[in-house]
């Protein structure tokens, strides 16, 4: 059986990071959403994996007339759930939060359909935090894989993957599962604790501390700052002392606006949603769950307590 990648119908509930990009190719984990499904539709032993962009590929029948999987791009199915469609267990896998079709198998007799929910395991990514979600996930299983330079006066308690061309400079203490990209400069003395992935060419520089964290390509969280819970998104900076609070103080879910809708996130701990190409003033504070559109910027000081939304036409 082969798969094919359906496109979202609407990826707006995770802007910022989807604001000029599908959700297909938001990164996490150090790829994409469209690599990883992929490499876990392979793993669950489909043969082939296509993605439609458009009607050149008919997403129900495959060429040789075999059945075939379609599969909406917003949605990360389980091994559990992979393994149960292609096993034929399922043939239609429902979303118990709105009953939608997220997965479905093509040249199934009716007699021969079976419909179920999809397991807890499994989820959409209806928001930009989900990302987190998955990035922990993607990142529980890594080895370790050490490219570039680790210093001998850097220490590791957990799995490192290092790529290529990037330095761990002294006094960096990482904990917990950490994936670095290609050409990255890392210390001195800061704290990177995993689940976390950087991305290409980043630096993460002195008594600076990322918990949890998204920080992609391009992007620089210099100094004294604290990141956790979060996400950056490319050719980002953060300036000197900049502080997100990612805990509400009664304890309860940290709640987030989609739209006009302040949406309960269900996490307990959330910091800041930062899309690309934003530049942060020195000793920003933001809020638990604030957002901040492409392009935007703060000035020096500025507390961040609303999202930065700005308008895609400035910039396109």
């Amino acid at each position: 059986m082969d798969a094919i990648i359906l496109p979202a119908a609407d990826s707006t509930t995770c802007h910022p990071l989807t604001v000029h990009r599908s959700i297909s190719e938001v990164p996490v984990a150090n790829t994409t959403l469209l690599k990883a499904q992929i490499a876990a539709l392979a793993t669950a032993g489909f043969e082939h994996v296509h993605r439609a962009d458009g009607d050149d590929i008919d997403p129900h029948t495959a060429p040789d007339g075999r059945s075939r999987l379609a599969l909406v791009s917003n949605v990360w199915l389980a091994p559990v759930d992979l393994r149960r469609l292609r096993r034929g267990e399922v043939t239609t896998l429902i979303d118990p939060t709105d009953e939608s079709t997220v997965a479905s198998v093509s040249g199934v007799a009716e007699a021969d359909l079976v419909v179920a929910h999809m397991s807890d395991e499994s989820f959409r990514l209806h928001y930009p935090w989900e990302f987190l979600r998955l990035n922990a996930l993607l990142l529980a299983d890594i080895e370790t894989d050490i490219q570039g330079e680790l210093h001998p006066a850097a220490h590791v308690d957990g799995v490192l993957q290092l790529g290529a061309g990037s330095r761990v400079l002294p006094g960096v203490y990482i904990e917990g599962n950490v994936v670095i990209g290609k050409n990255c400069k890392i210390g001195p003395n800061c704290y990177l604790r995993g689940p976390t992935c950087i991305g290409d060419d980043c630096h993460v520089g002195q008594a600076v501390e990322i918990k949890a964290s998204i920080i992609m390509s391009n992007s620089s969280v210099a100094h004294l700052s604290y990141f956790g819970d979060s996400i950056v998104g490319e050719h980002s900076n953060v300036g000197a002392g900049s502080i997100t609070a990612n805990l509400r103080h009664d304890g309860s879910n940290n709640r987030s606006f989609v739209g006009d809708s302040l949406v309960d996130t269900g996490r307990r701990k959330l910091g800041a949603i930062i899309g690309d190409h934003v530049h942060l003033g020195i000793n920003t504070s933001l809020y638990p769950g604030r957002k901040i559109w492409p392009h935007g910027i703060t000035v020096p000081g500025q507390l961040v307590n609303h999202d930065i939304v700005t308008d895609p036409r400035e910039y396109e």
